[in-house]
């Protein structure tokens, strides 16, 4: 089966969450179901921005590898080659986090 490529539109990103940390208190174990989000995620694809008053393009303030934190409920859950990642808009990214 062929790798599908995904390109999102406008001013959609394309988001691979981090993994949840497992934690562990008092001795019990929470389940996969029970975890919270996670808040920080890597861009994987950026759309070409959104349309000015004036017609033009606005270019995303976020680039492809960039590493974010985005609102737990926030976007779309999307499984592209197995892959679970998350399409959302360029006004849910909270911040972008610089090393």
């Amino acid at each position: 089966m062929a790798e599908v490529k995904i390109k999102p539109l406008f001013d959609r990103i394309v988001v691979r969450r981090e993994e949840a940390r497992e934690v562990i208190m008092g001795g019990i174990v929470i389940p996969d179901t029970a975890k919270e989000k996670p808040m920080e995620g890597t861009v994987i694809a950026v759309g070409q921005g959104r349309r000015g008053d004036s017609g033009e393009f606005i270019a995303p303030v976020v680039k492809e590898e960039d590493k974010i934190l985005l609102g737990k409920y926030s976007g779309t859950e999307v499984k592209v080659n197995g892959e679970d990642l998350v399409i959302i808009r360029e006004e849910d990214i909270l911040a972008v986090i610089e090393n």
